[in-house]
């Protein structure tokens, strides 16, 4: 296993194309995509450990990362196109946290239609580029803990404890929504994923 604290501005199979001609290795995977925008820890199993990737992937991961109220994009994100700008109404630490308790323990997460899930064999960012919106499947997610870090309109800064399968950029937009302003995801770092964190990591 081999822990990569992956810069911005590469996507996560840069990275493994990057470590199979550095250490000519063919068989390398990664466990859980980091978008291009997000940095932070990267997963990389090589040779004979691609056989416990499944096993890594499906551990608690730790994000930590900054929210940006008043604009929605087509990607959830900094990277995609504004869809929608509101005006961001006045903060207070009570009415950011009841939004950020919506989405605490179980609850349903639409995924966004830019996200490498599969829709007949086709990820749905895919469609996505070619204009397409497909219905997809709510899935269960849950959030163990988080803390709001910094609240300095029309920033929010949080840490997150989630399940796999969480996309983070869909909890930025959600909680946008119960804000009543929309958001989007601004910046994005993984810090931890189960017992694996950012202090053995490599650049």
């Amino acid at each position: 296993v081999l822990l990569v604290d992956k810069a911005a501005g590469m996507t996560s199979h840069d990275v493994v194309a990057l470590v199979r001609r550095q250490l000519q290795i063919k068989k390398v995977g990664h466990c859980g995509t980091l978008d291009p925008i997000a940095t932070g820890l990267l997963i990389l199993t090589l040779g004979r450990g691609t056989k416990i990737q499944d096993l890594i992937m499906s551990e608690d991961k730790e994000y930590v990362g900054t929210l940006s109220l008043g604009k929605t994009t087509d990607t959830q994100d900094r990277a995609g196109q504004v869809l929608e700008e509101k005006p961001v109404p006045e903060l207070t630490e009570e009415s950011v946290r009841a939004a950020f308790e919506k989405f605490r323990g179980d609850f349903f997460q639409m995924p966004p239609m830019v996200s490498a899930i599969k829709q007949g064999g086709v990820p749905l960012y895919k469609l996505a580029r070619q204009g397409k919106t497909v219905e997809r499947e709510p899935r269960l997610v849950h959030v163990y803990r988080y803390s709001i870090d910094r609240i300095a309109a029309p920033e929010i800064d949080f840490t997150v404890l989630c399940s796999k399968g969480f996309y983070v950029r869909t909890y930025a937009h959600d909680i946008g929504a119960e804000i009543g302003c929309g958001a989007h995801l601004k910046e994005l770092r993984r810090t931890r994923s189960g017992r694996f964190d950012l202090a053995r990591s490599v650049t």
